[in-house]
Parts: structure tokens; sequence; C-alpha cells
């Protein structure tokens, strides 16, 4: 039995749904971000010293931990040759890729954007107030805003290749691209100007799989 410690409105979301997509079965354990600080409860640091989420457990100890990690090993371990593209094609090295691309490229600036947005908008001294808002809106106007833009393109571009990230056939790397593409939709600007990447949002949100994974995981704010 695998147990999925699942923090709400986090990339553990995505691990879920490949559980439903492989048909296996699992547990979850559920943590809530502190309302205050948006970060994770202690007590993931019970199960993982960095007290992140997603972290995948197993009856004999075994502890998961990182998305592309755990998306890579459970498709080897259990996939039986869905999910994944044969190793050696062309696809393979694309599925690579993406894989690592989520968290290694596009997560980066958006999480700035997030973290500059909340500087604009935390209380503060009065006095501070214009300072930190004029270095948070320099820092999203010279660098964050035309980062994500440029992968936003480059992703638009890319789904105009395939219908999905690794090729013809939905994989793991599709799940893994899924919050990069939902963030950049929720405070990214990621909007009908790039329509492949809205027809992709849309597929995903339809699978089976992905409904009953948002069903056993709750609410998901990257959604609303």
């Amino acid at each position: 039995m695998l147990t999925v410690h699942h923090l709400n409105n986090s990339r553990s979301q995505r691990v879920l749904w490949l559980l439903e997509e492989l048909g296996l079965p699992y547990e979850i354990v559920h943590y809530q971000r502190d309302a205050k600080t948006m970060l994770a409860p202690p007590e993931l640091r019970r199960v993982h010293p960095l007290g992140k989420s997603p972290v995948v457990t197993t009856d004999d100890g075994l502890a998961l931990a990182e998305s592309g990690a755990i998306i890579e090993t459970l498709i080897e371990r259990f996939g039986q040759g869905r999910l994944a593209p044969p190793a050696g094609s062309a696809e393979a090295l694309r599925y690579r890729y993406w894989l690592h691309y989520a968290e290694g490229s596009a997560m980066p600036p958006l999480l700035l954007k997030l973290v500059f947005d909340k500087i604009e908008k935390s209380k503060m001294p009065f006095f501070a107030k214009p300072i930190a808002r004029a270095i948070a809106g320099k820092a999203k106007s010279s660098f964050v805003t035309p980062n994500i833009t440029t992968h936003l393109d480059f992703m638009e571009g890319e789904l105009g290749k395939s219908e999905w990230f690794a090729g013809a056939d939905f994989s793991g790397a599709d799940i893994q691209m899924s919050f990069p593409v939902e963030a950049a939709q929720a405070r990214g600007g990621l909007d009908a100007s790039r329509p492949k990447l809205m027809a992709y949002l849309a597929r995903i949100h339809a699978r089976p799989a992905y409904q009953k994974a948002l069903e056993r995981g709750g609410p998901y704010g990257l959604l609303s």
C-alpha cells in the first residue's frame, strides 16, 4: 500500500492523479497549510526532513520525495508500459526533458511572481510601502514577467508539434507539467491568447483520473 502525504493546494495533487491513472490503491494523509504563512505544517518533517509535500511512503519504510522523482519511479515500477514512451525513442527524450523542465525552469519565475505579488500586498509600515512596492514592481516588470512570457511562448510552440508534451500519447510528463501550466493560468497571465495551452488544460481536466484525484484530494486552489 502506498501512502500519499498530501498538502492542500500543492504539487502533491499531481501524485494523486498519477495513482488514479495507474489504478493503484493508495491512502492519503492530509495536511493543511498555515493560514497566515501558507507554509506546510511542521508535522511533515516527521515524514521527510524538508517538511514538504509530496512525499509517498510505502509499507516497507521507503519515503519518496520530489514530484518528478515520484512520477518517474512509480511509472517505472507500476506502469507496465503505460504513461512513458519506449526507452531509446525520440519521445523518451522529450518525456525526460519535460519531467525536469517543469520544476527546473518553468516554476521558478512563477514562484518569484507569487513572492513579489505577496510583497506588494503585505501589511507593512506606511513609509516602507512605496519602497517595497517599487522594488517588487521593478523586479516583476524587468525580470519575472518577461521570463514567464518566454516560457509560455515556448510551451505554446511545443504543443503545436504534438497533442501532448512528450508526443502523440498522454504520459507522466503531462502530469508533471500540469502544475506549472495551472499556476500560469492562476497567476502568470496564461489566457485564451495561447489556445494550445488552454486546450491542453481542458484535456487534462476532463480526464476521469484527474477528476477522481480532485475528489479524493479535496479543494485545489489553483483551479479557483
